[in-house]
């Protein structure tokens, strides 16, 4: 089968697209014809080399969701998952695949009305960002700045909590264009990459989810509100300051909550069940999945050239 592989760590001319054997599902696993890859940030730090002291290497297969046709099942797997649609999590990496394997425990069917393409778009941001907004305790009518809206993960934060009953849903964002784009999904103000505009924009938050991190984290501190909460859900823009915990001192009279979250603190029933409602409300038209642009696997270089130079509104997919 034909896969993505890097197999040089720095910008995407290191990925490379292989011949590999096509694999067989072990016990407790599904082999899935793919068609279609999300891209994700994840893919970009682990080509770049950012998470090698974690262990990755080169010759990693990236990619973590997928969606297509069960076509097998290991020992131990129900043989009615074969020829079902699903989506998957196909771990760290392993997806810029024509046939992917995952465990049974990490896939979800897919509504009949519901395609691939919108299910690698939603499938995994929709749980980050439910989550998110979760673990920052948000309440309808409270007010939500999320910082670095026009991704995936934005996006569906953005929806999520004007149909959650924000008082008012702030973005940062790069450009008008995304500005409008993002009001269309639930927006009320559209700021500057730093915060800053936004006509008759709140002054302070009660939420601020950030999905970018980066030496900018700190100053949205002063975003919040007293009691206000920020849930770092991302790091685009790499770690934060080693200091930034001195803006939350500084703040100390203002009671000020802090928090990251990973969707791997949630226990796989709790994600699939979150992911089988997302899947639903957006067969009935009720959430958006954005797709900036199907790119063929093997185009899987422009694809992360896209996402290196910030044009990405929404998700890339790649389908096989």
């Amino acid at each position: 089968m034909k896969a993505i592989v890097i197999q040089a760590y720095g910008g995407p001319e290191g990925l490379a697209v292989v011949d590999l054997p096509a694999p067989a599902p072990a016990a407790g696993q599904v082999l899935i014809a793919v068609e279609a890859v999300g891209v994700g940030g994840v893919d970009i730090l682990l080509r770049s080399g950012a998470l090698a002291a974690y262990g990755y290497k080169e010759g990693l297969v990236p990619g973590s969701e997928v969606a297509g046709t069960v076509t097998a099942v290991g020992d131990g797997v129900d043989t009615s998952w074969i020829g079902r649609r699903v989506w998957a999590f196909t771990g760290t990496g392993g997806g810029y695949v024509e046939e992917a394997v995952a465990r049974v425990e990490d896939i979800s069917p897919l509504p009949a009305d519901l395609s691939a393409v919108d299910a690698v778009t939603l499938g995994s941001s929709g749980v980050v960002a439910h989550y998110g907004l979760a673990h920052a305790h948000f309440a309808p009518g409270e007010t939500v700045l999320v910082r670095g809206a026009a991704g995936s993960i934005g996006i569906m934060t953005v929806q999520l909590a004007a149909r959650g009953g924000a008082a008012a849903v702030a973005v940062t964002t790069s450009s008008a264009d995304r500005g409008e784009r993002l009001r269309k999904l639930g927006a009320t103000h559209v700021l500057d990459r730093s915060g800053k505009g936004g006509q008759d924009a709140p002054t302070g938050y009660d939420v601020v989810i950030d999905i970018v991190a980066g030496d900018g984290m700190p100053s949205f501190f002063d975003r919040l509100d007293p009691n206000g909460r920020m849930v770092t859900v991302g790091a685009v823009a790499g770690q934060p300051p080693a200091d930034f915990g001195m803006k939350l001192m500084a703040s100390f009279q203002k009671s000020l909550s802090f928090a990251v979250f990973s969707a791997a603190s949630v226990s796989e029933a709790d994600r699939g069940a979150v992911r089988s409602e997302q899947f639903a409300a957006a067969a009935r038209g009720e959430l958006t999945s954005v797709v900036h642009e199907l790119l063929p696997l093997d185009q899987a270089v422009p694809a992360h050239r896209k996402m290196d130079a910030g044009e990405v509104f929404g998700r890339i997919v790649l389908t096989p």
